[in-house]
């Protein structure tokens, strides 16, 4: 899975690509701002990551398999950590966390299970540990899978060197918690609109 570079000259709107902004984050040592986004009435399935200084520009267009829930940027490293997932609607939560290289655009799938896990939250605690928060593995005969997760923290040396498949249901181990799914569109649009009205102004 590879990101795709935008083109500078593209549509006058740098966030038009990413439709409807449903979860946004910022890093602002880097003046790097990704955001989730989502067409039509469709989930958010679009990442667009974008250089922000005095005009946000567009720079990578990474398409999920599945719904965009968590996103959080490597404190020192050109990483982007993208938690996806979904309910199947039967039994399973499935999903993915994928690994986006900035400077590249590759992206790595890093979970090695069938149904993958359905990713609900990432927080990186320093340059080697990554906090993920996951749904349940399924939801039979569990009346809180949807309202509690699985929480463990994984650590590498590198993450740069770290590879696809590589994380097992041993490292994903952790403990019962309460797994909140909050709805983040609200501020990633006053985020987008924030960032889009300068530009549109200077254009008219």
């Amino acid at each position: 899975m590879t990101a795709l570079p935008v083109d500078q000259d593209g549509p006058d709107d740098p966030f038009a690509r990413i439709g409807d902004p449903l979860l946004a984050v910022m890093d602002r040592r880097r003046q790097l701002l990704a955001v989730a986004g989502a067409h039509e009435y469709d989930e958010a399935r679009t990442v667009g990551l974008f250089h922000v200084t005095d005009r946000a520009r567009q720079r990578l267009l990474l398409t999920t398999d599945f719904p965009v829930h968590a996103m959080a940027f490597h404190p020192r490293l050109p990483l982007l950590a993208v938690g996806t997932g979904a309910y199947d609607g039967g039994y399973h939560f499935e999903g993915e966390l994928l690994l986006l290289d900035l400077d590249s655009g590759a992206a790595r799938s890093l979970i090695r299970h069938d149904f993958g896990r359905q990713v609900l939250g990432l927080k990186w605690l320093n340059d080697h540990d990554l906090r993920i928060l996951m749904a349940p593995f399924d939801d039979h005969k569990d009346a809180e899978a949807h309202r509690e997760g699985h929480v463990a923290v994984v650590s590498r040396p590198d993450w740069a060197a770290v590879a696809a498949k590589s994380l097992t249901e041993r490292h994903l181990a952790g403990p019962r918690v309460p797994a909140p799914r909050p709805d983040g569109r609200e501020a990633a649009r006053r985020l987008v609109d924030q960032l889009r009205m300068p530009h549109t102004r200077r254009h008219h």
